[in-house]
C-alpha cells in the first residue's frame, strides 16, 4: 500500500482525495492546509469547473497538518501530492525530495525553468521520484491520439494542430500574474506543449505571434519547428474576452494513411477520416472526469512500486514543456522566431 500525503486541499487537492479512493494500492493518509475548517473536513467552500461540489468529507484515521515541514515528518507518508498554487511547487517538492519522499506534483511543474531544472536535479540526486500532474494523456480523446500516432497504425504522423481557448477567467485574480499563476502560456497552453513534446520531441525553433496582457501573451499561435520538413505542428492557445465561450480544446492530427479530429467546442467526437474516404468515430470509454485523474494516479502509484518513472509524468518531460511555454512567450515579445 503507497501511503499519500496531500498538500493543499483546494480544488484539485480535493480531486485528487476523491480520486484515490477510486484506485487500489493507495491510501490517503495525511493531509496539510492552512484553512482550518478544511483542515477539519469541511470542503463545501471548494468550486471548480468540473467534477462534484466540494461536502464536507470523513477524514477519520487521515493525520492533519497545517505545515508541510510537519507532514513531511510523518513516517507513515511515502509520496507527497503537491496541490499548492504553482509559485509554491519548487519550495514544497525539493523539501519533500530532501525529507526521502517521492512527489507527484500538480502541473505546471514551475513557474520557471530554472526552478524547474532544481526540482529535476533534486530528485535525480536523491533518489526519488518526481512525477508532475500533465493529465492530458490519461483523457480517452488524448490517449486514442497518442495511441494511434505511436503505434503507427496509420503510417508516420506528419504533424498536426492543437487548440485550447477559455473566456476570461475572472474568478482567477491572479491569472496574469507571471509570478503566480503564469498567464495563459503557463497555466492553460502547457497541457499541448506537454502532448506536443510527448508525440513529437523538442522542436528546433518556435515562431509564435499573439496579443500581449501585461507582462504574458494572452491569445497567440505558434508554429514549431523540427528539421523534418514535412512535419508540421502548431497550436493556438489563451482567452478571449466574451464570457459565452466555455473552455475548449482539440485537435487535428495528420497521419499518412488518416486523420484524427477532436472539438470539445462543435461537440465533434474522436473522429477518423480514413484514406479510403471512410469517417469512422471508435466508441471511447464515458467516464466522470474523476475517474481520468484517478488513471493519471493510478500510473503514479504503478510508478512508486515499481521504483521506474512514467512515460507521461516525468519530471523532464514536464520541464521541456515549461521550456517550450517561455520560447513561445519570448517568441510573442520580440515577433521572430526564437530558438529552442
Amino acid at each position: 500500500m503507497v501511503r499519500v500525503g496531500i498538500v493543499g486541499i483546494g480544488f484539485m487537492g480535493m480531486i485528487h482525495y476523491l480520486a484515490y479512493q477510486k484506485i487500489k494500492g493507495a491510501k490517503v493518509t495525511a493531509i496539510c492546509e492552512k484553512i482550518p475548517e478544511r483542515l477539519a473536513g469541511d470542503w463545501r467552500s471548494i468550486k471548480g469547473n468540473f467534477g462534484p461540489p466540494g461536502r464536507k468529507m470523513d477524514l477519520r484515521g487521515v493525520a492533519k497538518y497545517s505545515e508541510i515541514s510537519e507532514l513531511l515528518k510523518d513516517p507513515n507518508v511515502d509520496v507527497v501530492d503537491i496541490c499548492l498554487p504553482p509559485a509554491l511547487h519548487p519550495e514544497a517538492t525539493i523539501a519533500a525530495l530532501e525529507a526521502g519522499k517521492h512527489v507527484f506534483c500538480e502541473k505546471p511543474i514551475a513557474l520557471t525553468v530554472p526552478a524547474a531544472d532544481k526540482m529535476v536535479k533534486t530528485a535525480e540526486k536523491r533518489g526519488k521520484l518526481l512525477l508532475i500532474g500533465h493529465v492530458l494523456p490519461f483523457f480517452a480523446a488524448y490517449r486514442f491520439a497518442y495511441e494511434a500516432v505511436t503505434s503507427g497504425k496509420y503510417g508516420a504522423c506528419l504533424g498536426g494542430h492543437f487548440n485550447r481557448v477559455i473566456s476570461d477567467p475572472l474568478w482567477l485574480k491572479d491569472f496574469y500574474d507571471p509570478n503566480v499563476c503564469g498567464g495563459p502560456a503557463i497555466d492553460l497552453h502547457i497541457h499541448d506543449a506537454h502532448f506536443i513534446r510527448l508525440l513529437f520531441g523538442m522542436p528546433k525553433a518556435v515562431q509564435s505571434v499573439g496579443r500581449m496582457r501585461g507582462e504574458v501573451p494572452e491569445y497567440f499561435s505558434t508554429q514549431f519547428l523540427y528539421d523534418d520538413p514535412r512535419l508540421v505542428v502548431t497550436a493556438t492557445s489563451g482567452v478571449i474576452m466574451q464570457q459565452g465561450r466555455p473552455f475548449t480544446n482539440g485537435y487535428e492530427i495528420h497521419l499518412e494513411k488518416a486523420t484524427l479530429v477532436f472539438d470539445s467546442w462543435m461537440n465533434m467526437p474522436v473522429t477518423i477520416l480514413t484514406e479510403d474516404g471512410k469517417v469512422k468515430r471508435p466508441k471511447l470509454p464515458a467516464r466522470d472526469p474523476v475517474d481520468d485523474f484517478a488513471a493519471e494516479l493510478t500510473e503514479v502509484i504503478r510508478c512508486i512500486k515499481s521504483g521506474e518513472t512514467s512515460t507521461f509524468l516525468d519530471g523532464r518531460l514536464a520541464r521541456d514543456a515549461l521550456v517550450l511555454a517561455h520560447r513561445e512567450i519570448e517568441s510573442v515579445k520580440r515577433r521572430r522566431a526564437v530558438k529552442v
